[in-house]
């Protein structure tokens, strides 16, 4: 395969730009078992102390991750993310009004492989979330299964992540009469197994689960689409039905994780790498579906939310798509 290398002379930005995603990258794919390794690792060596004191702080602050989290305004604001934005680059796009008197449940779609645009989004404020929707705080929820992970349970807290089951996501909800925006990849792990450039495969079809919190809490429902979060990363075809696509389904219903075989490019050659393309994403956050509260909604009023749900992501995707490079002709396909 012929390389194609990087020019020497990048200018600063840029190369700040690449050095902020990496340090994204590496914190998605490897920062978490590296926390479990040097956790126990410590314990063996003379500095077993720092393992055991953070063993009592953890047995301590054990719950927080489901009481909310423990944002860092300070991080979250830093300058670094505004070269993570620059990078693709991001840009959040406002449809309508979202008055802070009320909660919000967000579906953001597509996963993608990495969730950049949730990222650059809902957890640090590089996009410009609270300039455009004042009064509101994001919560963007991820697997449970990061927050027992030692050390690295509390570097994703400092982004605003919260666990994505019913407990963890549904605090925030509770805690204030308004003001609050719980943001969910719908699709989850297994559809960043879709995540093909060019594919708007939707997770969608019997994803009801947060549907029914919004129904249970009261708060409206807002449909969000990613234009771009799937085109930033190759991925190894792995079609429904192949060998290779049932493996990665048996190990995500084991470890409740998916592996997608992602590639893109380097960080000194654009021919491969685990680096994401310098691809656009447009975020474009739709207009709220009115919920009222109703703590035991029948199946039949579930299943009616569900499919205006539905019906709105899907104009809000055909409203949006020749604006960003997509075809006429393409439709989300629910699955």
């Amino acid at each position: 395969m012929k390389l194609d290398f990087a020019p020497l002379h990048v200018p600063r930005h840029r190369r700040l730009q690449t050095a902020v995603v990496l340090i994204w990258v590496f914190s998605f794919l490897a920062l978490a078992p590296l926390c479990i390794f040097l956790f126990f690792f410590l314990l063996f060596t003379q500095y077993w102390l720092v393992s055991v004191l953070y063993a009592i702080w953890w047995f301590i602050d054990y719950d927080t991750p489901w009481r909310g989290g423990r944002r860092v305004h300070f991080l979250c604001g830093l300058k670094l993310w505004d070269h993570m934005r620059d990078y693709f680059p991001v840009k959040l796009v406002k449809t309508a009004e979202l008055d802070p008197k009320h909660n919000y449940v967000m579906g953001f779609h597509p996963h993608g492989v990495l969730v950049a645009g949730a990222f650059s989004n809902f957890c640090v404020y590089a996009t410009g979330f609270r300039q455009m929707f004042p009064g509101l705080t994001s919560y963007m929820l991820m697997l449970p299964l990061w927050f027992r992970a030692p050390f690295f349970r509390d570097y994703i807290m400092c982004a605003g992540l919260i666990p994505s089951d019913k407990e963890g996501a549904s605090y925030p909800l509770q805690l204030h009469p308004g003001g609050t925006a719980v943001v969910i990849a719908v699709g989850g792990a297994p559809e960043a197994l879709d995540a093909h450039p060019g594919t708007f495969n939707v997770l969608l079809a019997k994803k009801k689960g947060f549907i029914k919190m919004a129904m249970e809490q009261g708060a409206h429902l807002v449909p969000i689409f990613s234009f771009g979060e799937n085109e930033v990363f190759d991925q190894v075809d792995n079609s429904r039905g192949t060998w290779l696509r049932w493996t990665q389904e048996k190990l995500q219903g084991i470890m409740g994780i998916s592996l997608p075989l992602f590639h893109a490019r380097g960080i000194f050659q654009y021919s491969f790498g685990l680096m994401p393309y310098r691809k656009p994403i447009h975020t474009v956050v739709g207009r709220p579906i009115r919920v009222e509260k109703n703590p035991k909604p029948t199946s039949e009023e579930l299943n009616a939310l569900h499919q205006l749900y539905m019906d709105e992501l899907s104009n809000l995707f055909e409203k949006h798509k020749t604006n960003y490079g997509v075809e006429k002709d393409v439709h989300l396909n629910f699955v």
